[in-house]
């Protein structure tokens, strides 16, 4: 994480940089800090609805979004079942607090069924639905009403919430309906959709601060490839990194905070990765020295027990695991905190401006890196362009370390 005295830093705080409900288990949940600063306008009951809460862990979900669930908790079910009920279909879905059982952030997102299938004969009733969601919109928790269900467990959380629609999604729904009549039926709306976001995405003009996202951006990119970054963006993304509001234009700066929490998840994968290698190359010089005595063609076994493991190697994978917690912990929640920090930002804006941080929090790294890299004789940086995938077959077939290049929506995520 950025160092605290950075006074720019909008996780300088850590867990607190983002807004949290009160805890269910408090005396009286009822407004956070974090909504008190709101007028009062946002208690009225014109304003504000109450929706179902479905608590999904520490994972923060973006706007303009498909997520795929299976419901199995009798709660939930009761949770499905209601909203096919009384024909809402959808529900809150927000962060719970890494540290504090019963506690959620204050901002998370809203969840609209658009498809479930009842799945309990062929699992046995261990599943219940399988069910395809699109994020649709923000909601801003004011409340927890009936926080003794989340002890009970009898039912699901409800809570009173203000939804915020500054993507444009729920506007897009109602205009698309409202326009079906007057459709060519022999042209697929879908297609006409995308070919205007398209042409949008050409045609749009960007403020000063969009631009300076943008150039940050491609700085990263390119330092990316100098110093050839096991997981990095491919130099094309670049033209098609999106920083519009809204969801008109495509790719728009949400279509960007996917991805950069995508990047994210994958350099957290690389490193936990690059750890496990390290014990595995001691496993497997121990066990050829065990079973075969240095004999290159032996067969090693797909499985072993860790009271088989030398005491040696027993100390080196109980290390291997303190490190993982203490080095990738730390990561995973700067990264977390950093989706649910730009979801909660007021507008699209201050969104660019957290983007912009973010991105240059990351290429201050790299270009630090760079420097001692050169510094410490670490060679010539190679500036190439990304490898073919018929070069990355062979290379995985070599068991040479694989590279991971990151590709802009449009074409497969990862190779």
């Amino acid at each position: 994480m950025v160092e605290d005295e950075d006074e720019s830093n909008p996780l300088a705080r850590g867990i607190n940089s983002v807004g949290w409900l009160p805890s269910v288990f408090d005396a009286s949940p009822s407004r956070s800090v974090f909504d008190s600063s709101m007028s009062s306008d946002d208690d009225d009951e014109e304003t504000t609805e109450t929706l179902p809460l479905f608590p999904l862990g520490g994972v923060v979900y973006t706007p303009n979004s498909e997520h795929i669930l299976n419901i199995f908790e009798p709660r939930y079910r009761q949770m499905y079942n209601d909203i096919l009920m009384n024909g809402s279909k959808r529900f809150v879905v927000s962060m719970s607090h890494p540290n504090e059982e019963g506690r959620f952030a204050q901002v998370g997102v809203l969840f609209s069924l658009e498809e479930l299938k009842e799945v309990s004969e062929m699992t046995a009733d261990r599943v219940k639905y399988i069910c395809n969601h699109r994020v649709t919109g923000r909601v801003k928790l004011h409340k927890v009403m009936n926080p003794e269900a989340w002890e009970s467990r009898d039912t699901y959380l409800k809570v009173k919430g203000t939804i915020i629609d500054d993507t444009g999604l729920l506007d897009e729904e109602k205009n698309d309906n409202d326009s079906d009549e007057a459709m060519d039926e022999s042209i697929p709306q879908s297609m006409v959709a995308e070919l205007k976001k398209a042409a949008a995405f050409d045609a749009a003009e960007k403020s000063p601060e969009e631009e300076a996202l943008l150039q940050s951006f491609s700085d990263l990119v390119e330092l990316q490839h100098d110093l050839t970054e096991d997981v990095r963006f491919t130099r094309a993304s670049v033209k098609s990194f999106g920083v519009a509001a809204g969801t008109e234009i495509d790719p728009n700066l949400w279509t960007s905070i996917r991805l950069w929490q995508s990047y994210a998840e994958q350099r957290l994968v690389a490193r936990q990765n690059e750890m496990q290698k390290e014990f595995q190359e001691k496993l497997v010089e121990f066990l050829k020295k065990e079973m075969g005595d240095g004999d290159e063609e032996l067969e090693l076994p797909s499985a072993i027990g860790f009271q088989d493991l030398s005491p040696e190697l027993q100390n080196e994978l109980a290390e291997l695991q303190k490190r993982m917690t203490s080095e990738l912990k730390p990561l995973l929640l700067e990264q977390t905190l950093s989706m649910q920090k730009i979801l909660e930002a007021n507008d699209h804006d201050d969104r660019v401006e957290l983007m912009r941080y973010f991105v240059d929090a990351e290429r201050k790294r790299l270009q630090a890196k760079k420097t001692l890299k050169s510094m410490f004789g670490g060679g010539a940086l190679a500036d190439e362009d990304s490898e073919t995938i018929v070069e990355k077959k062979e290379a995985a077939k070599r068991d040479e370390p694989k590279q991971q290049i990151f590709f802009d929506e449009g074409e497969d995520a990862f190779q």
